[in-house]
């Protein structure tokens, strides 16, 4: 058993010092999702980290996406528009690299992504949650409070995925 597993979840830990009760519930999300991707991806190999069961996306896969996403997600939040960047790195998420990227590199990607979507949860001030945003080229209706809340539960989607992707890789192999 980790250190992890032997504490409760994130959420029921208490509140998140210097955080807005507001956005305490995404803070939590964050801080577990940080914890179980360590747990879950830090021992594996290159080969397992690129499988692809069945054609599923590959534990990489979601390691990168948690970390580009968070970035892009933010970029919108602060009513920016994607830089060209951003794009490329949006379109290389599922490559390998070469050499191949390995796990903890990725994990650490990952790590500040979502120390940098913490922070910014930090400084956020609750007047300005309702401040509209448009998302993409199209411009999709949004706002700060949803930008910010969808960065936590896309996280969580995506780390629950690297889970299950990991968990069938190992059986694989076993």
């Amino acid at each position: 058993m980790t250190a992890t597993q032997s504490l409760p979840e994130a959420w029921l830990r208490g509140p998140l010092s210097g955080y807005s009760p507001l956005l305490m519930p995404a803070a939590h999300c964050l801080v577990q999702c940080r914890e179980e991707i360590r747990a879950t991806a830090s021992q594996l190999s290159v080969d397992d980290l690129w499988s692809r069961p069945g054609g599923a996306a590959s534990a990489g896969f979601h390691l990168r996406h948690i970390a580009g996403s968070i970035d892009r997600l933010l970029t919108y939040a602060r009513g920016g528009q994607l830089d060209r960047t951003q794009q490329l790195a949006l379109r290389a998420e599922g490559e390998t690299g070469d050499p191949p990227a390995m796990a903890e590199e990725l994990i650490a990607n990952a790590e500040s992504a979502i120390q940098i979507a913490l922070d910014t949860l930090r400084a956020t001030p609750d007047a300005d949650l309702l401040v509209p945003r448009a998302v993409g080229r199209a411009g999709l209706p949004s706002n700060v409070l949803g930008l910010l809340f969808h960065i936590a539960e896309h996280t969580h989607r995506h780390t629950g995925q690297l889970a299950t992707t990991v968990r069938i890789v190992r059986s694989a192999g076993a």
